[in-house]
């Protein structure tokens, strides 16, 4: 026996269509709207008809096996096949995050097929594997940022028992999962959601379109629709963590922020489980009030991703200074970040013509998340360049040990260990020739304020740019790429073998340049980080003592008493 429900507040006939009939449901309170079905069974199809129009899928529908278009099909999640009992996650505090895309990560794309690289994951430190959405979306290929079927695992890359199959093995093999959601806004294509309810406000508005209504009349539901679909991925797919992508544009002025309600609900259900559960925000606010505990005013987040690191290292190492990095490219923004988090704490930008951030005083490296590359910074570039196709090798070393050896939480995204040659594009597969005409023009628009050739974006649409992403497993024991792989695998294993490295405090962290000269060095307990991002050789003073050379760059430093002589664009690391 099943219980369809729907919440559609102001129809006047809501209708169940399934094993060939319609059956009218019956209204409840709040504008909800059920309807008790003995003889239905999980793998039933259905759908709902709202005051005699054409039939919808369900906004919670658990599976779209066709689609966002079609009907929804019952699922039951108490008959997916788990081992993993006794599994409690490693301390994120502590760990090393994985981003990755289903669909590019193996040359099949589903969630099977990724099961097949868990252990190369395991092997090379990764304690968290952090999936890109995978809730249905319009199309097969996506990066699931335009989804609308926000509780049901897509399709195309196996559905809900295909995600089901990799979490378990994910925890077979020890590995947390973190989910990427996206609670502020909707997809183009197949998005229903209005016609259900005021799931939308006009009085705000996103980069994406409407804003989601979170503190309007009928936002009571729309923040159930949310925090429900947040506890099921933790408690039906056993996920770990969620990931909540741009909580800057979840605008809310009630006095409970939904963002807080949220996490609020994630600790209760963590209580209930007997199991670790975290979220990580990304926001370009700067605020530290998202990761700072409640009782201390905060939301209580885990932790948030920290885009002054990656600014202020991709611009002091590629040299870009286009769009906003304009407000980085010194080493004081490294030196900067590492001794507080943010560059930005009330400080007036250059590129926003303000002043914004306020200090992360008093909180732990362990709120905050670095990385040197994530699918954002890469896959929103007009070619997809990764960081290695940027500068040489060296310079990618680099960048690898400033965010292998910070007080943060580090994060690598797929196949940048070992220098990837496959570039991470901007993909779709919308099904409306019209639509995907209207996302190809606006790729190509979008670049303007990096000044980037608009004909040289490739086409979103086209199923080669999806095929070109795709991670190429055969060049890792190849050249250049073994070796960069070589140099991450040593920089993980030192930091897991180094407690310094991997305790979060700030006040531990002592950075010292030169801005004219081009050098710097990052001093954490028993380890010293030197490095040369000048054209010359030079002797960058670095306190060796006793300290002996663990890792440097193919170009062999010269260590000295007080000092270390590396070459241009030079690396090492001393402990």
């Amino acid at each position: 026996m099943a219980t369809f429900r729907a919440w559609a507040p102001g129809r006047r006939c809501v209708e169940l269509e399934a094993a060939g009939r319609r059956l009218a449901m019956h209204p409840q309170s709040r504008g909800w709207w059920a309807l008790d079905a003995p003889w239905a069974a999980p793998g039933i199809d259905y759908a709902f008809v709202l005051d005699n129009g054409a039939p919808r899928p369900d906004p919670r529908s658990p599976w779209q096996p066709t689609g966002i278009h079609g009907a929804s099909r019952l699922i039951d999640p108490a008959q997916f096949t788990w081992t993993d009992a006794a599994w409690q996650p490693p301390l994120l505090s502590s760990g090393l995050i994985y981003e990755m895309h289903v669909g590019t990560f193996t040359e099949q794309g589903t969630f099977l097929s990724a099961i097949e690289r868990l252990d190369y994951l395991v092997e090379l430190g990764v304690t968290h594997l952090e999936i890109m959405p995978v809730n249905e979306f319009s199309g097969t290929r996506g990066w699931g940022y335009d989804g609308v079927d926000f509780y049901a695992p897509h399709h195309a890359y196996g559905g809900p028992a295909g995600f089901a199959a990799l979490v378990d093995a994910c925890h077979a093999r020890g590995l947390a999962v973190l989910l990427d959601v996206v609670y502020n806004h909707l997809g183009p294509a197949g998005n229903y959601l209005g016609e259900f309810g005021p799931y939308f406000t006009d009085r705000y508005a996103t980069p994406w379109g409407k804003a989601v209504n979170l503190d309007g009349r009928g936002s009571d539901e729309v923040r159930r629709f949310f925090c429900d679909n947040a506890l099921m991925w933790l408690r039906d797919y056993h996920v770990d963590g969620l990931r909540l992508d741009a909580v800057h544009a979840l605008i809310d002025t009630s006095a409970v922020h939904f963002v807080e309600q949220l996490a609020v609900e994630v600790d209760q259900l963590s209580t209930v489980l007997g199991r670790t559960l975290v979220l990580i925000a990304e926001s370009d606010l700067n605020d530290p009030r998202i990761v700072r505990s409640r009782s201390l005013g905060g939301h209580g987040i885990a932790a948030q991703w920290n885009d002054d690191f990656h600014h202020a290292v991709h611009a002091l190492l590629t040299g870009e200074r286009q769009g906003y990095y304009a407000d980085f490219g010194r080493l004081a923004d490294v030196a900067a970040v590492l001794h507080g988090a943010f560059a930005y704490a009330g400080r007036y930008s250059e590129f926003r013509e303000r002043s914004y951030g306020r200090s992360a005083g008093g909180l732990s490296g362990h709120a905050f998340v670095g990385c040197a590359q994530n699918h954002d910074q890469v896959g929103n570039r007009a070619g997809g360049e990764r960081l290695a196709h940027l500068v040489n090798r060296e310079r990618a070393m680099i960048a690898a040990a400033l965010v292998l050896t910070a007080p943060f939480i580090p994060m690598l995204f797929q196949g940048e260990e070992w220098g990837a040659s496959a570039p991470f594009l901007y993909f779709t597969a919308h099904e409306d020739a019209a639509l995907g005409g209207r996302v190809s023009a606006g790729r190509r628009q979008e670049f303007a304020s990096f000044a980037w050739n608009a004909e040289s974006v490739p086409d979103p649409q086209a199923l080669a740019t999806f095929e070109r992403s795709k991670l190429d497993w055969t060049e890792q024991g190849r050249g250049a790429h073994a070796d960069l792989l070589a140099w991450y695998r040593a920089l993980i294993r030192l930091r897991r073998a180094t407690p310094a490295l991997r305790d979060g405090c700030f006040d531990g962290v002592h950075v010292r340049f030169d801005e004219v000269s081009r050098w710097l060095t990052v001093e954490r307990g028993p380890v010293v980080l030197a490095c040369n991002l000048s054209a010359e050789k030079l002797r960058v003073p670095a306190a060796v003592g006793q300290r002996s050379l663990q890792l440097a760059s193919p170009r062999d430093p010269v260590l000295a008493e007080h000092w270390v002589e590396l070459p241009p664009d030079g690396v090492a690391l001393l402990a």
